[in-house]
């Protein structure tokens, strides 16, 4: 099984969407399970859980773990192909962001807008390296930061934005034969509360932290 997998068939979306056969699949992500021990902890009747295991099969969201014989009949027993899922913005391919539209670096939906590409591209990646039996080259960085105060904030962003660009400058070899492009994302945002959408801790902002698009929150 899989720590996580990204979904980017419109259809499979729309089955991995569907709330029982959501609870059916955080189910099976613990473990193993036919349809008739499914049918008790979900509360519905056998054959309405074997309908939407079929569903969820062919999707490739669950996958046969085995079988076992119990009486005259042969359980399939069945499995969650992953801990869990991200729905790719291919999947909305028509709606799906483009961050290249507008570039607002203390824009929060065009933070938004990176990162549904982040999740787009490295799940097309993922896959495509699946396919060709390949490692994934990859890095992420993920941490936390407590600014004594947004000024503070302020300065670590222009460090931020210094440091990165020159080590962009320093590395850059766009015409190097045999080289291979990588994009690099970098994010601050304020720390959400456990349970909520709401910031950790509200803070005065300055001006230059808080000029945003006309519909955006403070970031």
């Amino acid at each position: 099984m899989l720590d996580v997998t990204v979904i980017e068939d419109p259809a499979a979306a729309a089955a991995s969407l569907d709330p029982v056969r959501a609870r059916l699949l955080a189910e099976l992500a613990t473990g193993p399970a036919s349809a008739a021990m499914l049918a008790g902890q979900v509360g519905l009747p056998r054959q309405k859980v074997n309908y939407h295991l079929k569903a969820l099969e062919r999707h490739g969201l669950v996958e046969l773990a085995g079988e076992r014989r119990k009486g005259n009949v042969t359980e399939r027993l069945m499995r969650a192909t992953a801990a869990s899922y991200v729905i790719s913005p291919l999947a909305l391919a028509a709606l799906q962001p483009d961050p290249d539209r507008f570039r607002d670096q203390l824009s929060a939906r065009w933070l938004l807008a990176l990162g549904a590409r982040l999740v787009r591209d490295v799940g097309t990646l993922i896959r495509g390296a699946a396919k060709a039996r390949k490692r994934l080259a990859t890095y992420a960085l993920d941490g936390e930061v407590t600014f004594a105060s947004a000024a503070d904030r302020a300065a670590f962003i222009e460090e931020l934005t210094a440091g990165v660009s020159a080590l962009i400058r320093k590395y850059d070899a766009a015409d190097a034969e045999g080289g291979r492009g990588h994009r690099i994302v970098v994010a601050v945002h304020p720390t959400v509360k456990a349970g909520t959408g709401e910031p950790r801790a509200a803070e005065p902002e300055t001006p230059e932290l808080t000029r945003n698009s006309p519909d955006d929150t403070n970031t």
